[in-house]
């Protein structure tokens, strides 16, 4: 950085977001109490704008306004700015998108909203253009000065309104019980918003939401429903050879900015490819489709190259940018691709569609696959193996040529909800695949999450940087940890890793209880308190942590024998039976809690030494509603307690706590989980 530019507050911070405004002329400050305090002496609004490292609108209004003088002389004169990155801090994210959305109807990133000195909110909105931005801050520092009772009015309205939306979502009374034909109508709703001829939802960005394709996957499996498990295994399809998948190095971008899941987003997220690995490695045990296989494998190999360090973590993400250019790392010119690659260059432009359908923009093209592998065959006479060296030899090609470009710039934060995301994925993955690695990496990352991320008290942190951990963990911090910690304890037969996973629910359901709903809070107890503590109900990119917790409770609670917690769960998912109903899309996380509850679910135990063996090879066959409990010994879990049975190793399976006879035979065992006892 330039010696004439000074640096403002945030070049204490360790988030790559702040950092990156670190050397703005806006004197920007973090989101601390001090701040506000500031604001109260000074009397003056309160600009609180929120982003994140890899978000690329958030980079251009910096450089529009942010790098401005002229724009930061009336922030810095007029205003307390406050900068956040919103993955590190959610609860401010979640609170002022809400205020944004009161106000203006939709939300996105950046997102800047104004407060008075107390934090209320009284005006905000996305992206501004300079000009635009200049005209708002003069026309609140009016208001402000000639017209103070008018904002007091309006953000005491406002604040109200967020407060009755919290009151609405919590306070939900009702008689409703869950049941198959609320199932039946969330899908029959959802149907119609289906794009069945480039898979996704009917309409552009299309967004991966993979927890949408795990319930639509397991639904369809459970009715049988033929067209939905087509319309599911169109979507993965798609997806996994289009654009937004990267073809040369694995791992998918956030989300397609058209219907063809062509021309993606570029930016690429932990917590998207973590989910995607989950889903596609299910996908694969009930299709045993080789695609789904691959892309798990590619997309793993690309975490653990770029995101993973040994010590046991994950970082979060890639911008999209790179060299002041959206997707420029990705794409590619023909006339470099045919230097590059010489006589097997028509074969590859087939091949990823450097054509017509791949082009992007700037004689760029977008590499992505169709279905034309037996074309290929024919018009090269090759067979599959000849084919897939040959494609192979080019992408090797391809990759060392990338590593010659510029790389996106890394957002090397650890957080910990999106860290146990990646730790179940890897944990599931190597349940199927068999890769000793990848077990190996999940226990670490487990290890990892359970000490440097864990507080004295047992509470989790946030996040995690240059070996310091800090703020304290919210609600999907510690719904994620528990379905992390009990994936290991599948991997491993370790039940302390699951006695683990109850002691942290037990914590999770004192620290985030709210005494007047059956859902939790999204910040703990001893957080520090915003104008309004927000609950967190309906799924997103990321399922809802309400959610989570839910199923977690009904897992837990059947590991345990503990039925207040399998009530709570359920008495949780009757909460959102109406906006299962309408709106499935949003509440996919939920709907897998449903399928638990309203169809038959198995319980089963596999108990002695080969245990592990026997686990993994059941687990290939694809399991729908079951929970699963293991162990190579004698052991008290309410599942596995009088079964262990001296030189050999039973699969018990139950329902509702009536067993059939255990069998030491895998195919026995699964066709006794697909049939139903009652």
């Amino acid at each position: 950085m330039p010696a004439t530019k000074k640096p403002n507050s945030l070049i204490h911070q360790t988030s790559p977001y702040l950092l990156q405004h670190a050397y703005n002329p806006v004197n920007w400050e973090a989101f601390t109490n001090q701040a506000f305090i500031k604001a109260q002496q000074q009397n003056k609004l309160v600009l609180i704008s929120i982003g994140y490292s890899a978000c690329h609108w958030c980079h251009v209004m910096e450089h529009e306004s942010f790098e401005d003088t002229e724009v930061a002389e009336i922030m810095n004169q007029h205003f307390i700015n406050i900068k956040v990155d919103r993955e590190e801090r959610t609860d401010v994210d979640i609170l002022y998108m809400q205020a944004v959305q009161l106000m203006a109807g939709q939300g996105g990133w950046p997102l800047n909203c104004f407060t008075l000195p107390n934090g209320k909110p009284v005006y905000g909105g996305t992206y501004f253009q300079k000009q635009q931005w200049i005209n708002i801050l003069k026309n609140l520092v009016d208001l402000h000065k000639n017209k103070p009772e008018k904002i007091i009015e309006y953000a005491n309205n406002l604040t109200n309104g967020i407060h009755q939306a919290e009151l609405i979502t919590t306070q939900k009374k009702t008689d409703k019980k869950i049941d198959k034909t609320v199932l039946q109508n969330s899908i029959k709703n959802w149907k119609k918003r289906m794009d069945n001829t480039e898979g996704g939802p009917n309409k552009a960005p299309k967004f991966p939401l993979p927890n949408n394709y795990q319930f639509l996957l397991r639904y369809a499996i459970l009715e049988e429903d033929t067209e939905l498990l087509n319309h599911v295994n169109l979507t993965l399809t798609k997806m996994a050879q289009g654009g937004i998948y990267d073809q040369l190095h694995g791992g998918f971008a956030r989300y397609s900015t058209d219907t063809l899941w062509k021309v993606p987003h570029f930016e690429k997220m932990l917590y998207d490819n973590a989910q995607l690995v989950s889903l596609y490695t299910e996908a694969f045990t009930l299709t045993k489709n080789n695609l789904y296989k691959q892309t798990v494998i590619d997309t793993l190999s690309f975490i653990e190259q770029e995101w993973y360090k040994t010590e046991g973590y994950f970082y979060s993400a890639y911008d999209a940018d790179s060299e002041g250019e959206e997707g420029k790392y990705y794409v590619w010119n023909k006339l470099d691709l045919q230097d590059y690659l010489g006589n097997d260059f028509e074969l590859f432009a087939d091949y990823y569609n450097v054509n017509d359908l791949g082009y992007w923009e700037h004689s760029n093209y977008i590499l992505m696959r169709s279905n034309n592998t037996a074309q290929l065959l024919t018009k090269y006479n090759l067979t599959l193996t000849l084919l897939e060296q040959k494609i192979n030899a080019c992408k090797l090609i391809l990759k060392q040529q990338a590593l010659l470009r510029a790389k996106p710039s890394l957002d090397d934060k650890t957080l910990t909800s999106w860290n146990a995301l990646m730790c179940s994925a890897f944990a599931k993955a190597y349940l199927v695949f068999e890769n000793e690695n990848y077990k190996t990496i999940a226990l670490k990352s487990i290890n990892f999450i359970t000490t440097q991320l864990t507080q004295s008290n047992n509470q989790l942190f946030r996040t995690y940087k240059n070996e310091q951990s800090k703020i304290d963990g919210f609600l999907d911090d510690y719904a994620f940890t528990i379905e992390a910690l009990i994936n290991c304890y599948l991997i491993t037969a370790d039940e302390s890793y699951l006695q683990k996973a109850f002691n942290v629910c037990e914590l999770t359901l004192t620290q985030f209880k709210n005494p007047n709903s059956q859902f939790l809070f999204y910040t703990n107890n001893s957080s520090l308190q915003l104008i309004a503590r927000t609950t967190e109900t309906s799924d997103n990119v990321i399922p809802a942590s309400n959610s989570q917790m839910a199923l977690n409770l009904f897992y837990l609670g059947t590991y345990f024998g503990k039925n207040e917690w399998i009530q709570k769960s359920q008495l949780m998912l009757n909460l959102v039976i109406d906006d299962l109903t309408h709106y499935g899309a949003g509440y996919s996380n939920w709907g897998c809690l449903a399928l638990h509850i309203t169809y038959p679910f198995k319980e089963v135990a596999v108990i002695g030494k080969t245990a592990n063996t026997k686990l993994q090879e059941l687990y290939k066959h694809g399991l729908i509603n079951t929970v699963i409990a293991i162990s190579q010994n004698e052991n008290n879990l309410p599942l596995l307690k009088n079964r262990c049975v001296t030189n050999k190793t039973l699969i018990y399976v139950c329902q509702n706590n009536t067993c059939k006879l255990p069998t030491e035979l895998v195919s026995e065992a699964y066709d006794l989980i697909k049939i139903n006892f009652v």
